[in-house]
């Protein structure tokens, strides 16, 4: 190397602190508040009460993978019987959720957006709790 320059020395010398730029994200759409959630599935409904029922049974269990874990073994072995119930309250809650969301569909298309409710979120989530199908009929 006759006065050439190396190739440590052809670097610039900033290189090595430079920190890679990054692609920027693409900003995510705001989630409306008022928009009513998604029903559970038949094993999800199951999940609410087995863990009620597990935590009876195992109080000084902290893990929620073992809960998780026990419920899926549970589910596994049901019989198509015995998952009916769960179906059942799986299906009434997707009705209810298919009619919340016609409703927040025409809220939306009548112009309001997301200011389209006189409520507040807490009365917002009042009323899907008591769509939920196991308060209507303590309400009876």
């Amino acid at each position: 190397m006759k006065g050439g320059k190396s190739k440590a020395d052809s670097r610039n010398p900033d290189s090595k602190l430079s920190v890679k730029k990054r692609k920027q994200k693409r900003e995510k759409k705001a989630k409306d508040p008022n928009k009513p959630k998604r029903p559970p599935s038949a094993f999800f409904v199951f999940m609410e009460e087995f863990r009620k029922q597990f935590k009876e049974e195992n109080p000084n269990n902290k893990l929620v993978a073992v809960v998780g874990k026990a419920a899926g073994d549970k589910w596994k072995s049901f019989t198509d019987e015995e998952k009916a119930p769960y179906v059942a309250r799986a299906q009434k809650r997707k009705q209810d959720y298919e009619r919340q969301m016609q409703a927040y569909n025409r809220r939306l298309e009548g112009g309001h957006g997301e200011e389209g409710s006189d409520k507040s979120k807490s009365e917002v989530n009042d009323d899907d709790e008591e769509g939920s199908g196991e308060e209507e009929e303590d309400d009876e």
